[in-house]
C-alpha cells in the first residue's frame, strides 16, 4: 500500500521556506502522477476571537490581499512547471485552515515549509508546521533548508509499527518512481543498565553499561524489516542498524549519508504523552538538515 498517486496540497505563505516547499511539491506531483493544489492562508490577528465582527470593508480588503498573494503563488508554481488542479484561499488560523482544506479536497499529502524557529520561540508561539504534522488526517512533508530534488538519497526510518509499514510501502514506491537511492535504518532505543543506585544518583565509579543485547536486537529487527521491503520489490542500497536515541541517530545518519529526504511514520501521540516524552517525528522534523516526510494512517 502506498499513498501515491494522490492529491498534493501545497501550503504557502510567500516565505523563502514556502518557495522551497513549492519546488518540492511540483517535483513530487510530476514524479508520482499526483494532482497538485495550493492554499494560501492570511492569518487573523492573534487577539481576534470573532472574525465575523470585522467591518465588511475590512474583511473585503483582507480577502483581496489574500487573493492577490494566492495569485502570485500560482504564478510562481506555474513558472516552476507545475500544473495546478486547484487554488484555495483561507482566512483565519493557518494550521486549522490548512488541515480543513486538506480534508475538504481529500488530499493525501500536505507539503509545507518550516521556518525553523528556535526552541524558545516555538514554546511561546508554537509552529504551524508542528501543528499540521500533529493534527493532519494525512501524511505531511515538511521542507526546510533545501527542496527535494529527485532522484535523491531517501533514508527510511522504521520501528516495525503499523505506521512504519505504511511509510515503508510509500517510500519504496517513491524510490522506484523517482529512481532514488533507498537507505533503511532501524534504531534500537538506548537502554542503560546500572548495577546500583537509582534515578538522579551520581555514580562516578560505576559507569552505565549499554544493554549488551541491544546491538543484536537492532540487527535482527533491521534484517526483518529489510526482508519485508525486498519481498515487496524495494531495492535497498544499504541497511543501517543503530542503538541510541532514535531522533538523534536518524538525524545524524541522514547528515552522514547526505540524504535528500527522510521518511518515517508517526504514531500520533496524545498531547500528554508528547509533553512528557516528546515525539521522534517532531524532533526529526525540527533538526534534520533536509526535508522530512511524516507518514501516518489516514484518519
Amino acid at each position: 500500500m502506498s499513498i501515491f498517486p494522490t492529491k498534493v496540497l501545497l501550503a504557502t505563505d510567500g516565505s523563502q521556506e514556502a518557495e522551497l516547499a513549492a519546488k518540492a511539491a511540483v517535483s513530487l506531483a510530476q514524479k508520482t502522477g499526483s494532482e497538485l493544489h495550493v492554499v494560501h492562508v492570511l492569518a487573523w490577528p492573534l487577539d481576534t476571537h470573532d472574525p465575523s465582527s470585522f467591518e465588511p470593508e475590512v474583511r473585503r480588503q483582507l480577502e483581496k490581499v489574500t487573493r492577490t498573494r494566492l495569485e502570485e503563488a500560482v504564478s510562481r508554481i506555474e513558472g516552476l512547471g507545475g500544473a495546478l488542479e486547484g487554488s484555495h484561499l483561507g482566512l483565519g488560523r493557518p494550521d486549522a485552515e490548512i488541515i480543513a482544506k486538506a480534508e475538504e479536497i481529500g488530499a493525501g499529502l500536505i507539503v509545507m515549509g518550516s521556518r525553523g524557529f528556535g526552541a524558545m520561540r516555538r514554546v511561546l508561539t508554537g509552529s504551524v508546521s508542528d501543528s499540521v504534522v500533529r493534527h493532519a488526517h494525512c501524511p505531511v512533508l515538511v521542507v526546510r533548508g533545501e527542496p527535494v530534488v529527485f532522484p535523491t538519497k531517501i533514508l527510511l526510518a522504521t520501528d516495525g509499527s503499523e505506521e512504519a509499514e505504511l511509510a515503508a510501502s510509500t517510500t519504496a514506491d517513491l524510490a522506484r518512481g523517482t529512481g532514488s537511492e533507498l537507505h533503511l535504518v532501524y534504531v534500537e532505543p538506548v537502554n542503560y543498565i546500572y548495577e546500583a543506585g537509582g534515578w538522579g544518583t551520581v555514580l562516578p565509579d560505576l559507569p552505565a553499561q549499554l544493554d549488551q543485547g541491544a546491538e543484536e536486537r537492532a540487527e535482527a529487527r533491521l534484517h526483518e524489516q529489510a526482508q519485508k521491503l525486498r519481498e515487496a520489490g524495494a531495492e535497498i542500497v544499504e541497511a543501517h542498524a543503530r542503538v541510541g536515541y532514535p531522533d538523534a541517530e536518524i538525524v545524524g545518519l541522514a547528515g552522514k549519508l547526505g540524504a535528500g529526504l527522510v521518511v518515517l511514520g508517526s504514531r500520533g501521540l496524545g498531547p500528554l504523552r508528547r509533553a512528557l516524552m516528546g515525539s521522534v517525528s517532531s524532533s526529526v522534523v525540527h533538526h534534520a538538515h533536509c526535508p522530512v516526510l511524516v507518514v501516518r494512517q489516514e484518519r
